[in-house]
């Protein structure tokens, strides 16, 4: 489990969206990971982070300085599209479609919390199943953890951050504690492990 993904393993380039999940250090995290994903990473990625609900989110133009990937703050009604990494705006859950477009809601908040981790994954699990992937990243609490258990049942794949590389370590430990997670790794070896999986055939 510790292990990120071998070259060799008979898993398909079959994977559609990313979605990347965050709380407390999570810019810091994301401000190392995104830079380290090649320019032809050939998917969608969701970012959900906690915000705060009273105020505009910069989110979208703090990643675009991190990555040569469209970033964009996610609408309702949006088709998700490859190469282009869509963030939850704040007090809304960013929800998945079935015909995969992406869906706001305002319903109550979940782990305290609106835009939720859970939310997104759980949805995301339902509508994309063997094709997402899931990655938690620091952050207090345990949202997402019910997400990622819910992205394992449906035949996706889940990194963590390792803890001890975690700037804040719940979410991690509450994501491998589920017993969900397929790599725990290094936050310096996500980008790799993520390029080997998208860009795999087979």
């Amino acid at each position: 489990m510790t292990d990120a993904p071998p070259s060799t393993a008979p898993l398909a380039s079959r994977f559609e969206l990313v979605t990347i999940v965050a709380s407390a250090g999570g810019i810091k995290a994301l401000g190392e990971l995104l830079p380290q994903l090649p320019v032809d990473f050939a998917v969608a990625l969701i970012v959900v982070m906690h915000l705060n609900p009273n105020t505009a989110s910069l989110l979208p133009q703090i990643l675009n300085r991190m990555t040569a990937l469209k970033v964009k703050d996610a609408e309702a009604g949006e088709k998700i599209e490859a190469t282009t990494i869509y963030t939850a705006p704040p007090d809304h859950h960013l929800l998945v479609t079935g015909d995969r477009r992406l869906r706001l809601t305002q319903t109550q908040k979940v782990n305290f919390t609106r835009p939720a981790a859970d939310c997104t994954l759980i949805s995301v699990a339902k509508c994309f199943g063997h094709q997402a992937i899931a990655v938690v990243l620091t952050g207090y609490g345990h949202d997402g953890a019910l997400g990622v258990r819910a992205i394992k049942q449906h035949g996706g794949r889940v990194i963590a951050q390792d803890p001890a590389t975690a700037s804040v370590a719940n979410m991690p430990q509450a994501a491998i504690a589920t017993g969900a997670v397929d790599w725990v790794l290094p936050l310096e070896q996500i980008p790799p492990a993520l390029a080997k999986l998208v860009q795999r055939r087979g």
